[in-house]
């Protein structure tokens, strides 16, 4: 199983980006996928995951400014992050679970500042 991850860069306060995650080596379709992010001295937090039939949970967070989706003819899974924050610096790792184990992107840099 391989997550690619990719779209991060430097943004200012109240910018966008879109994140985006593509899966090789699973029936991407049949996988819950989520994205994390770890900021510098603090846990991982869980930001948005997605199930298998397109249900969505986002952390209190980022609820109303991100959104997960994923194009399952791509095998690709999104994150559009608009009205960015300095908080909402951090690398950000794609994520599913098989019957192999816990799978993640290499992660990618989100910084924004002030």
């Amino acid at each position: 199983v391989q997550l690619q991850a990719s779209g991060g860069g430097s943004v200012q306060t109240g910018g966008s980006l879109r994140l985006s995650c593509k899966a090789s080596g699973i029936n991407f379709r049949l996988f819950p996928m989520a994205w994390y992010r770890q900021a510098p001295e603090k846990e991982h937090e869980l930001v948005a995951s997605i199930s298998d039939s397109h249900t969505t949970v986002y952390s209190d967070t980022v609820k109303g400014r991100f959104t997960i989706s994923r194009d399952n003819s791509r095998r690709t899974l999104y994150l559009e992050m608009n009205s960015l924050n300095p908080e909402d610096t951090a690398v950000y790792y794609c994520n599913t679970n098989s019957k192999w184990g816990t799978h993640w992107g290499q992660g990618t840099q989100v910084t924004v500042s002030s």
